[in-house]
């Protein structure tokens, strides 16, 4: 339940529409719900501003599904990340207007998109393998809300193919940069823009790169300006804060 909801109840109760007990069972499940294998925090998007996300690594297709169902029962969007499409299959039997963005791995149930982005949240790739990282940003970002580009494989072993996206890069309000390997390429974007860039390590690379511990360490001690690193395969986070970031009003106190 978000604030409109909750505002339009208590029109309702005001005017007559609504018992007060019809409002109590309504509220009933604020702050959270209970179903034994989980608590799902139902006051998240009063809170926050946008409904608690499913992370499905590690939970079971029919957990998903039941967790999914109630939240999207509530009158709220529903975001899962790290689906897989054994996931997506059993939550849209449940859910049929659930979408599934497999590059993502992601399963999305949206009522009315809005726009409630300052200006458009541009997502940069290095390379092709860090698409899936980039996707799951990309598509977090357009479900809280923000007008999302997306320019893949441009990393810095060929930074012409960087530099003919110039107007593009420049027009962005925020920046998200997924970078597998050295990870080098989040200093030369933040290098090139004043606006904020949220960089994102990948897994992505040689032995050396230690599954992304290279290309992390790489962008916490960028020389650039205005770099914030989110953790290794991380897209929802950088989505979620380049969200935050590029927001035009400030969520609900």
């Amino acid at each position: 339940m978000n604030e409109q909801q909750i505002r339009t109840l208590l029109e309702q109760v005001q005017t007559g529409d609504q018992s007060i007990d019809e409002a109590v069972a309504a509220l009933r499940t604020l702050p959270f719900e209970d179903l034994g294998f989980a608590m799902i925090d139902h006051h998240r998007s009063l809170r926050q501003g946008f409904p608690e996300v499913i992370f499905c690594a590690g939970k079971t297709a029919e957990q998903v599904a039941a967790i999914a169902e109630r939240i999207v029962e509530a009158g709220t969007d529903l975001l899962a990340t790290r689906a897989s499409p054994d996931v997506y299959k059993v939550v849209a039997e449940r859910l049929p207007a659930a979408q599934y963005h497999e590059a993502a791995r992601t399963i999305v149930v949206q009522k009315e998109w809005q726009d409630r982005g300052r200006g458009e949240i541009l997502v940069i790739s290095a390379g092709t393998s860090d698409i899936p990282v980039a996707q799951e940003a990309a598509i977090t970002a357009e479900v809280m809300g923000n007008k999302v580009g997306r320019i893949f494989d441009v990393g810095v072993a060929g930074i012409h193919r960087l530099f003919a996206h110039k107007e593009t890069i420049m027009n962005a309000s925020v920046l998200i940069v997924v970078a597998g390997m050295e990870g080098a390429l989040a200093s030369v974007v933040g290098g090139l823009v004043s606006r904020p860039v949220v960089a994102v390590p990948t897994s992505i690379g040689y032995g050396a790169s230690f599954e992304g511990l290279a290309a992390l360490l790489g962008m916490l001690t960028s020389c650039a300006s205005g770099v914030t690193v989110v953790n290794i395969d991380n897209g929802f986070g950088a989505g979620y804060a380049a969200s935050l970031m590029n927001r035009k009003e400030p969520f609900p106190a």
